[in-house]
């Protein structure tokens, strides 16, 4: 297999943003980091605020992931350039898999070709974000030699009754 990467082409954003809103606002709600009320919501500002001109937003590269180089597409891949205090770096805002293409090595190579292109675009570095509920996704990010760079933790809290 060669999985290839390749522009998100405008006639499928619109299916692209309502799938990967609903999928960000549930991966929040299971790790605790947001009440399932409102989820959606939250997650719909977010998107909006990173990508306020769609497609055209400057810098941000939406990508199908190819099986070859004819297709099919098994998932997507968001990849941003960061230019801050005098460098460029890349994140990776979402990438996604289709489940019945899942364990095939596309979201590997999906990887090693944006690590490519974020190079090429000028980038020093790549960065991402993975759930903790998901050692699937870290065990292949650890083995493609990323690393942690810092955790967020989180405590519930019991309230007190109010007028304690």
């Amino acid at each position: 297999m060669s999985t290839t990467l390749r522009p998100l082409p405008p006639e499928a954003f619109g299916a692209y943003m309502q799938a990967s809103i609903a999928s960000y606002a549930q991966e929040n709600v299971e790790a605790g980091r947001w009440p399932a009320e409102g989820a959606l919501e939250r997650s719909h500002a977010d998107f909006l605020a990173l990508l306020p001109q769609g497609l055209a937003t400057p810098d941000h590269h939406l990508l199908e992931v190819l099986a070859t180089p004819e297709g099919p597409v098994v998932g997507h891949l968001w990849l941003a350039l960061e230019r801050r205090h005098g460098g460029c770096s890349a994140f990776v805002y979402n990438v996604e898999i289709a489940p019945e293409h899942r364990r095939q090595g596309h979201a590997r190579r999906a990887f090693e070709a944006a690590e490519a292109l974020a190079a090429e675009l000028g980038a020093t570095s790549i960065g991402l974000h993975v759930f903790a509920h998901n050692p699937g996704a870290q065990a292949l990010y650890e083995s493609l030699g990323y690393q942690v760079t810092g955790i967020n933790m989180k405590k519930g809290l019991l309230t007190a009754p109010s007028g304690a």
